[in-house]
């Protein structure tokens, strides 16, 4: 089977996703580069053609597109306009830097998927809070990007639940928090730290809304209403097969919410809005169904499953209108 990832590195605890290889804490850039495949460049060169008759010195160049490839094995990453402004693999480490010398942030994650066409970094950045039932909340950055026009680059606020490790990106004041760059925009790194940094203020106004959902208890009823509503976004299929697939996919999110999902008998979350919320996203980061682990971790972070993440978000907070 193929993957999505091709290289990928991790301190402390095994990622959700089980995937990559440990590094002991309080590494260098240039460790946590070359531990996850990210110690190459992003090479280019004008696209070139050859006519049918002619030889093959006389090939030619077309110069409003260019082949992006990779520095260290020749491979060829993506044909792009010659507007298209590359962000290399060692820039989205080197975003980090000063974070975790002064900050106190720490990298955790990093790595390569797609044979080099998408990679990311994210780094726990010491905000924490414990809902009741000891159910604790880390807080994050997570940095990405690609080289193929499938994603600009993109900081996100997002947070971990620890009990299962299930993602959400954060969302202020409806909003979600994240700066995304274009890739017809050079990436300036201390801007977007800048319209990034959301206050400690805004951290605790999102977990005070995180801990409402906690104590907004929601019955079956309730329950299985807002998942068909989540199910039947625009996006998704209305053919037959993909109805049979909805119906799995309600059936494994109430099973999750009533008892069977990780932290599911926790206080905060047994028959509250909170444990439906974390339903969805254990079912889309853990459960959900996909041709292999790295495919899934790539559809939560920045496809489909991120969406409907997003989606499960705005109807929860809904809930506490």
């Amino acid at each position: 089977m193929s993957h999505e990832i091709q290289q990928m590195a991790y301190v402390g605890e095994t990622p959700w996703h089980a995937l990559g290889s440990r590094l002991p804490v309080k590494q260098s850039i240039d460790v946590w580069a070359q531990k996850a495949g990210m110690d190459w460049t992003i090479c280019e060169t004008p696209v070139r053609f050859q006519p049918g008759k002619f030889a093959e010195s006389s090939l030619l160049a077309f110069e409003d597109q260019k082949v992006l490839y990779r520095s260290d094995n020749h491979k060829a990453l993506s044909v792009v306009s010659r507007r298209y402004k590359t962000v290399q693999p060692l820039a989205v480490l080197n975003f980090y830097k000063d974070l975790t010398q002064a900050s106190g942030y720490e990298l955790e994650t990093a790595g390569v998927l797609k044979e080099g066409r998408k990679f990311w970094a994210l780094a726990k950045t010491g905000k924490q809070t414990v809902l009741k039932g000891g159910d604790r909340v880390d807080g994050y950055i997570l940095l990405a990007t690609s080289c193929d026009g499938t994603l600009a680059t993109t900081a996100t606020h997002t947070t971990v639940r620890v009990v299962c490790a299930n993602t959400l990106a954060v969302a202020i004041n409806n909003a979600r928090g994240a700066v995304k760059v274009p890739h017809n925009t050079v990436f300036e790194p201390s801007l977007v730290k800048s319209q990034l940094g959301i206050a400690v203020s805004q951290w605790d106004q999102f977990m005070s809304s995180m801990k409402e959902l906690s104590q907004r208890k929601v019955n079956d009823s309730e329950a299985e209403t807002f998942l068909r509503k989540l199910l039947d976004l625009p996006q998704v299929s209305v053919s037959a097969n993909e109805r049979v697939a909805q119906g799995r996919s309600l059936k494994k999110i109430q099973d999750l919410f009533n008892g069977h999902g990780r932290g599911a008998e926790l206080s905060s979350a047994k028959g509250t809005a909170w444990g439906l919320l974390n339903s969805v996203t254990e079912f889309v980061d853990h459960e959900r169904r996909a041709k292999s682990s790295d495919y899934r971790m790539d559809s939560a972070w920045f496809g489909l499953g991120a969406q409907i993440k997003d989606r499960a978000l705005s109807q929860a907070m809904e809930l506490i209108v």
